[in-house]
Formats: C-alpha cells, structure tokens, sequence
C-alpha cells in the first residue's frame, strides 16, 4: 500500500502550522456569511459534499486505497456524524446569535473536553497545571459571554441560545477528536477515513435537512459561492491533513497551539468585519482565555 500522505514521517512543520492556523482562523467569517440566506444544514452539506468528492480525489491522486472494509466505514459514519452533522450544524447556528470571534474563543477550548473524555475512555493522566489553566481559560469565556450578553442587539435568551449551540458543538468535535484515538483510527489511512467521513456527515446532513426544511435551497451570490469553496476546499480538504501530519510531526499537545492562535486572529477579524466592540469585560476574558489555555496546553506538550 502507498504511504498514507497524513502519516508520512519528516519534513518542516513551520509552513503547516501557519497554513492551518490562517485558514481556519478565517473560516468563522465566512461561515458568517453563509448564514440567513440559505438554511444552516444545506449549507454544511454542500460544503462536506464538496469537500468529500475532492478528499476522495486527493487521496487517489496520493494511491491511497478507498477501501476501509465494513467496520471502516461504520467507524467513518461515526466520525462523520459526529464531526461533519452535528458539530457544524450547532456551529452555524451558533454564529446566528453570536459574533464568529467569541464562537471560535468558546472552540479554543476543545482541549479541555477532550482531556476529560480521554482521561474517562483511555484512562490518559490529567495534570494539576492543565486543569487550572483550563480553569482560568473557562472563566475568561463566561467573562466573554457577559460581554455578549449585556451588549448584544438581540434578546440575553438568544445569546443564551448561541452559547448553548457552541457548547454542544464543542462537544460534538471533543468526540470526533476522541474517538482518533481508537485503534481502529491508527490502522486505517486517515485520508481514506476523512473521505467517507466527509461524504457520509453529508448525506446525513441532506437527509436531516429535506426531513426538516424540504427541497435544497441555494444562493447564486458569488460571495456565497466562493464561501462554500474555500469552506470545503482550504477550510476542509488543505487543512486536515495538514492539522494530522502536524499531530504526527509535532505531537498533538504542540500540534494544538494553533487553538490558542486561531481565536486571536478569528477575534481581529470579527472586530474589522463584524463590527466587535470591545469593554473592559471582553478585553480581560479574552486574555484570560487565551492565557488559561495556553497553560493548559503547555502542561499537555513536550
């Protein structure tokens, strides 16, 4: 079998990480963008749909088999329920009452849930500095979502709402990030996997979305279009492999400081192009998410 492009050994890591830690930093106003002219669960699907066929392109360009057997692909519909249906639906809804910053602050956190699931499933060790850091990453996010809450135009419910969505999209990626510590996910090439993941999280997402919003429905604005593709293409097909070989490179503790620097930027670009306003409150919850994780991630690196 060819050399599976994700779990290959050697080369820099300086050009992955910035690339990732870019495009999915951009990824939360785009998905922005998307929102209120075309339902949330037909967006995610063309985007995974997309995303699918061209996952499975790359991979036969790379001579890596498509074949996964029968508990590959139950494995791959797990994955892609989890990480493809559920986490990206509640994520465009989320950004419904919430700016795409605070969202993407609220998914720097993802650390923290998947320490506790793997600490509960693989019996992984926690350390006393990850759950302070993660303890002052939690409460600089409340300080975030009072912010949201006091200054937002919409009702405190709907903010409420919006940070209930993050919450349970957080969680949805915290068992899709998990569940790639199961043997299953060493032994199969992730590209192939990431394949029917992506094409199945879709045709679960067409599926959800005929059952509960009828016929597909599409918006023929360009900025919708190139939305979708950059969503599907950079923001999906680029940078999970390249997300993958800097695990396999740098190790999933280093590996996961693009969390800590994609919420910066994501907030920079929310204030430029949303409009953010920044209190006291916010400036202080920020800087102590960030801080918290970053000791968190720290004490999970090396």
């Amino acid at each position: 079998m060819a050399e599976d492009p994700i779990r290959g050994k050697g080369g820099g890591v300086v050009i992955p990480f910035i690339l990732v830690t870019l495009i999915w930093s951009s990824t939360w106003i785009v998905i922005r963008d998307q929102i209120g002219s075309v339902p949330a669960s037909w967006s995610v699907c063309y985007r995974f749909a997309l995303a699918g066929v061209a996952m499975a392109a790359f991979a036969k360009w790379r001579g890596v088999s498509l074949y996964v057997g029968r508990s590959g692909l139950i494995y791959a519909a797990l994955l892609g329920t989890a990480q493809f249906v559920l986490n990206f639906n509640f994520v465009y809804r989320a950004e419904h009452y919430l700016t795409s910053g605070v969202v993407a602050v609220v998914y720097a956190m993802l650390l923290i849930p998947n320490s506790i699931l793997a600490f509960l499933i693989f019996r992984q060790p926690v350390s006393r500095a990850f759950i302070g850091g993660s303890l002052v990453a939690v409460t600089g996010i409340i300080l975030m979502l009072l912010h949201e809450y006091h200054a937002a135009t919409v009702s405190p419910d709907m903010v409420l709402l919006g940070a209930a969505f993050s919450i349970a999209g957080l969680m949805s990626a915290s068992a899709a990030n998990v569940m790639q510590g199961m043997e299953i996910a060493r032994r199969l090439p992730m590209v192939a996997v990431l394949a029917w993941a992506m094409l199945i999280g879709a045709g679960v997402d067409a599926l959800y979305a005929f059952a509960t919003l009828g016929p597909p429905t599409f918006d023929p604005r360009i900025g919708y279009i190139l939305g979708v593709g950059w969503l599907g293409l950079a923001g999906s097909v680029v940078t999970f492999p390249l997300y993958f070989t800097l695990i396999q490179r740098m190790g999933a503790g280093r590996a996961a400081y693009t969390s800590v620097l994609i919420p910066v930027i994501a907030m920079l670009i929310s204030t430029l192009a949303e409009g953010y306003r920044w209190s006291a409150l916010a400036i202080i919850g920020a800087l102590l998410a960030i801080a918290g994780m970053a000791i968190a991630l720290r004490s999970k690196a090396g």
